[in-house]
């Protein structure tokens, strides 16, 4: 698909990688809808990016505000043909410490909103793209995921994160072969240590020495590599079922 031709719905697009990529779109001629449940850098984001540019607050989770921004996006730009699913938490806790047990209700508000959250935004938005008329290759319309390196090598701490991304990945496949026949493709990005909200609290120092641990290039990554990819992925009819690392050769440890 041409960007040019395209409205995408971005989760949690008001910050981080999400934000990159409504950016990144809209610089390259596409129609952006942000979702995302802040809605002051919301609605800076799509004011900074003008008219082809809406925000639109929502719940990941939650079925009839999903709902309401696929209408949205579909009434404000006519069509829905691209989603990028960026919106997620991160937290740590040990699945046993001096504390007592890990809360199941943490664990269960990561992967509610991380897996469950995902799922809901896919399911919702296939049903309308759809719908579409079929481009000149048979697309309808293009998903992408993000997953972690998590989901692969997750560290002390991080049970709850890696089974909720290590669910984005082992879903991307089944839900693209499902939607093959609605000429609808699915893939997931899974980044390293990229420079978001995220780690933007930590120290400098802290910042630096987890940037190297990647082997090439030794630093973090920037959210305009992970929108560079899905742009990519975007335009590349042939990328379809797959979970593509942007991680710099890096493979994570324990801890």
């Amino acid at each position: 698909m041409e960007l040019t031709a395209i409205t995408a719905l971005i989760t949690g697009g008001a910050s981080g990688l999400g934000a990159a990529t409504a950016s990144r779109f809209v610089d390259c001629g596409a129609k952006v809808v942000i979702l995302d449940r802040d809605d002051e850098r919301g609605n800076a984001l799509a004011g900074q990016l003008g008219d082809r540019a809406r925000f639109t607050i929502a719940d990941v989770t939650n079925e009839t505000e999903v709902l309401a921004a696929v209408d949205y996006a579909r009434a404000a730009f006519g069509g829905l043909n691209v989603v990028v699913n960026c919106a997620g938490v991160g937290l740590a806790t040990r699945t046993a410490s001096s504390r007592g047990a890990h809360p199941l209700e943490l664990f269960e508000t990561v992967i509610r909103i991380n897996l469950i959250g995902t799922f809901n935004v896919i399911r919702l938005a296939a049903t309308a793209m759809s719908n579409n008329h079929a481009n000149a290759d048979g697309e309808r319309g293009v998903i992408i995921n993000t997953a972690s390196v998590a989901a692969f090598e997750g560290q002390i701490g991080q049970a709850a994160y890696s089974a909720s991304k290590g669910g984005i990945v082992g879903m991307t496949l089944p839900i693209a072969r499902d939607l093959a026949r609605n000429g609808i493709r699915v893939c997931a990005i899974a980044p390293g240590l990229f420079d978001t909200p995220l780690l933007g609290s930590l120290p400098e120092a802290v910042r630096e020495s987890l940037g190297k641990q990647a082997p090439f290039p030794s630093r973090l990554g920037q959210p305009e590599e992970f929108a560079r990819l899905a742009q990519q992925i975007v335009e590349n009819p042939m990328l379809n079922g797959e979970t593509i690392r942007l991680d710099g050769a890096l493979r994570m440890q324990s801890s």
